[in-house]
């Protein structure tokens, strides 16, 4: 029997929708890239003069070097040359280390993404049966607990955390290594197993802030009429939280969920320092530091893309979520 064609493809309304939001989004991208260009030309210090060093006493050096570096044309072609650079997948060349910025990148941002990653999956594993538990359970001191975790975790700062993490597990217990982080794809064990304590001083507030939202969004679905019905034709509760209540539960989550995952691309720059992790958060600290300002522009580009990029997919993901919700 020939199935149902509606069932595997992706609804033309939604096509439409989605062709629409990254129609949408270019406009937006834009407007960041000249933000990203002009803050990176206001900071102080000169580029060619970084450039040369001890050179840029001469001045016909400088001259030239401002004019490889396309400091001599205005700043409109000079933001014109950028951008269709980074289109080309050319970001410039570092100043400090004379590489291609795309390499620097490419090789700092797979850290960065797995550990944002990491610590979302681990906040929610936290975070969902804990809030959906103390809305479910009437116990006050279940209540008073969940709420005590949710303020600790939430005012805690992460740069501490994570000191008095490395201290007890790394120094004291000596469990988790300090400075050994190879590429998931070289090691994956080894490198599960040394960005878990990070992903989990990253993930803690993260998860206070999630537990909070299942919470109230489990609390309102609990007064609905399916979850009565689902309770009077003899479900178990595990079935009824777990199966019933929480997909209605996340529809309010997922647009979270979007929004931390963004921070968390462009927040873990102190995690990344406290635990030397070599991600793109770091490479841009070391960028300021070192006045290279090519590669502190593609870093921010490419951290402010990867946030617009992942609410466009939140927003996509609700249509599988409820499939009430219609795009218009």
């Amino acid at each position: 029997m020939a199935g149902n064609p509606g069932h595997h493809f992706i609804p033309l309304n939604m096509i439409s929708y989605i062709a629409r939001r990254i129609l949408f989004l270019i406009p937006i991208l834009i407007a960041a890239s000249i933000i990203v260009f002009l803050i990176g030309h206001s900071m102080p210090g000169d580029p060619a003069s970084i450039l040369l060093g001890t050179e840029a006493a001469d001045p016909a050096k400088l001259e030239s070097a401002r004019r490889q570096l396309g400091l001599d044309e205005p700043l409109y072609a000079q933001y014109f040359n950028w951008i269709t650079g980074v289109a080309r997948g050319d970001m410039g060349i570092s100043l400090r280390t004379e590489k291609p910025i795309s390499k620097l990148i490419l090789n700092r941002f797979p850290y960065t993404l797995e550990l944002a990653i990491y610590a979302l999956v681990m906040a929610l594993i936290i975070a969902i049966p804990l809030g959906i538990l103390s809305a479910a359970l009437d116990s006050r001191l279940l209540e008073w607990v969940v709420q005590m975790i949710m303020l600790a975790g939430m005012s805690i700062p992460a740069f501490w955390s994570g000191i008095v993490a490395i201290l007890f597990f790394s120094v004291y217990l000596d469990i988790f290594p300090l400075v050994n982080f190879p590429h998931i794809w070289e090691a994956p064990a080894q490198n599960l197993f040394s960005l878990f304590l990070p992903a989990l001083v990253l993930a803690i507030p993260n998860a206070a802030v999630f537990t909070r939202m299942a919470r109230s969004s489990s609390l309102e679905s609990l007064q609905e009429d399916y979850i009565r019905t689902a309770r009077a034709k003899g479900l178990s509760e595990t079935r009824v939280l777990f199966k019933h209540l929480l997909k209605n539960a996340l529809i309010p989550l997922v647009t979270l969920i979007g929004i931390r995952m963004g921070y968390l691309l462009g927040g873990s720059v102190i995690i990344e320092q406290v635990f030397s992790i070599p991600g793109l958060g770091r490479l841009g600290v070391q960028a300021i530091f070192q006045r290279d300002y090519p590669v502190f522009q593609s870093m921010v580009l490419i951290i402010t893309t990867s946030f617009v990029i992942i609410n466009l997919i939140v927003d996509v993901l609700y249509a599988y979520i409820d499939p009430r919700i219609r795009y218009s």
